[in-house]
């Protein structure tokens, strides 16, 4: 049943909620590839799949239009697939079930991913218009863009042919993006050697839960717990003052996204057990304080729980303690060019073990939008897992930053129009997050780009929400910026 189609514009939400009904967690975007490819076909629109998946639609000028420079509507087919715990949802499977809530479009239990199915439905809304003047237009498709930008990776030169990107992928209405930052993964693996469960010990599984999470580009500053970050720093407390041993652990499940929940199995003496569960206690209380304003929902908790069959050997269990709870994480360096534009962050994203292998993969997202300022980065993380003893070490899929150019003509001729249309300025910015932009400019290097959208709240967690009467101002906005298009 449609549950949004009385909202406005009335294309632009018949669009994503068909979107909603399809799954498109990142690397599972076939349906969403044939959703866009059977929509060009439907529309008699020329259409082009390049080898990596990536999908362009291109439309002709309206007449009296051809003279103007081709516009290129950017957004990526992929969603960030985040639930919380008692949703029961298979994002390869299972539709988004979109609902309205007094200003907002948000999800049930799951990531909305209007980060960027808003921006995929409206460059289709454009496409199946007939009565929007325009110039020559393109509108690219990429996948992957959430979990290594993949699909702007493989874009190769001669692909697009439009003179201006407009990238549909940023969150805050009234501002224009020209600029993001860059990011590189970085990656530890430990190894350890399983030894016996020692004898009168006490088995539990210690939690951490509640948390908002969130996107680890645009939220990195809000203050917000990493589960990881409280799991282990609770875990050296316990390991030194109670003799704490650790069985396995898992934490986090996206590098984008700030770790919401976190949990160990691990054992203590038999007669210390009172003593865990009141030190879990007074954590608990000690996390709350600190983190109830940034995140009144955080819990720390342990129950009791079957004995593990074998734990992890003391020096790689007191190794991997400490190189998670030095690790750097959250904001490193603020800009000092641009006023509250994060410069540098990184994201210790997943901490996660393998009984099998006998390992734990340790991962985290570097961003700076200072490409020394990621290497320095990457050099600090290199040392503490050299000296914590991780057996593979490796910082890859690096991706450029969008450098800004203030004197954009797009740019100038989008200040002038909003401006004339709401009555106030816009507000020039470049954002934390990475953006495809940067990528896409490597291969196109002429092209004048910009970024702009809606306003889409708590993106990559649970708590997605986008707020519908700035879809209207954004539609409105970019139909009369694609009037107004320069001439080539």
């Amino acid at each position: 049943m449609a549950v949004l189609n009385n909202l406005k514009p009335e294309g632009i939400w018949k669009h994503f909620e068909e979107i909603c009904a399809i799954p498109h967690p990142s690397k599972f975007e076939e349906g969403m590839r044939q959703y866009v490819v059977n929509f060009a076909k439907k529309n008699n629109l020329e259409y082009e799949l390049d080898e990596v998946g990536n999908v362009v639609i291109r439309k002709p000028a309206t007449k009296g239009m051809e003279n103007r420079q081709g516009v290129i509507l950017q957004g990526h087919l992929d969603m960030v697939p985040q639930a919380n715990s008692d949703a029961n949802h298979n994002f390869e499977t299972d539709p988004i079930k979109p609902r309205i809530d007094g200003e907002w479009v948000k999800a049930t239990g799951t990531t909305l991913g209007a980060d960027n199915g808003i921006g995929v439905a409206t460059s289709l809304a454009i496409l199946e218009a007939n009565d929007i003047p325009h110039g020559p237009i393109e509108a690219l498709f990429t996948i992957d863009e959430e979990t290594g930008m993949t699909g702007a990776f493989g874009l190769k030169p001669g692909y697009l042919k439009g003179d201006i990107l407009m990238n549909l992928d940023s969150e805050d209405e009234g501002e224009l993006f020209i600029g993001c930052a860059g990011g590189t993964n970085g990656n530890a693996t430990f190894k350890y050697k399983k030894t016996p469960v020692p004898a009168n010990y006490a088995a539990y599984k210690l939690i951490v839960k509640g948390l908002k999470g969130g996107h680890s580009g645009c939220d990195i500053h809000l203050g917000r717990g990493n589960s990881n970050k409280l799991l282990f720093r609770f875990l050296r407390l316990a390991e030194r003052k109670i003799g704490l041993v650790l069985a396995s652990v898992e934490g986090g499940n996206l590098r984008n996204a700030i770790p919401r929940e976190a949990h160990a199995v691990v054992m203590v003496p038999a007669d210390k057990a009172t003593i865990f569960e009141t030190e879990v206690n007074l954590y608990n209380e000690t996390v709350k304080k600190e983190f109830a304003t940034a995140d009144p929902g955080l819990e720390v908790v342990c129950e009791k729980t079957t004995a593990p069959a074998e734990i992890m050997d003391k020096d790689t269990q007191k190794n991997l303690i400490n190189c998670i709870y030095a690790l750097p994480n959250n904001v490193v360096r603020m800009s000092n060019d641009m006023p509250g534009l994060v410069e540098t962050s990184t994201n210790l994203a997943i901490v996660k073990s393998d009984e099998k292998t006998q390992t734990i993969e340790v991962k985290c997202l570097l961003r700076s939008s200072v490409d020394s300022g990621k290497e320095a980065l990457e050099r600090k993380m290199e040392a503490v897992f050299e000296l914590a003893g991780a057996a593979e070490i490796l910082f890859d899929g690096q991706y450029p930053g969008w450098k800004p150019n203030p004197n954009s003509p797009i740019l100038k001729e989008m200040l002038e129009l909003y401006e004339k249309m709401f009555g106030n300025k816009p507000e020039i910015k470049a954002i934390h997050a990475g953006l495809e932009c940067g990528l896409i400019g490597g291969v196109f290097p002429n092209l004048d780009m910009i970024s702009f959208g809606p306003t889409i709240r708590f993106p990559h967690s649970p708590d997605e929400q986008c707020n519908i009467a700035t879809v209207k101002k954004f539609w409105d906005y970019l139909l009369e910026t694609l009037k107004n298009v320069p001439k080539k």
